[in-house]
């Protein structure tokens, strides 16, 4: 008896193993695949925006001289998206 409990759970085990990539993408799967083409825009829009608003509130401080080289042109970049 106790050798059928043993040689059961070793191909449970082995089952197991060989399914491990399906097992994980059917019980866990990457919130990063389930994206529709609009909710991957929005999301980049968003960050677009942050990133704006962070260089705007930096610039809004102490003016446009305020800015590096590298935030305007990066600024000017998200302008013209």
């Amino acid at each position: 008896m106790s050798e059928l409990l043993i040689l059961g759970a070793i191909i449970a085990i082995v089952l197991l193993f060989f399914n491990r990539e399906w097992i994980k993408n059917r019980f866990f799967p990457d919130p990063q695949k389930n994206y529709t083409i609009d909710d991957q825009f929005n999301s980049d829009k968003r960050e677009r925006e942050k990133e704006i608003d962070r260089l705007l509130s930096k610039m809004g401080k102490n003016g446009v001289n305020d800015l590096s080289e590298k935030d305007r042109k990066r600024l000017d970049e998200l302008s013209k998206m």
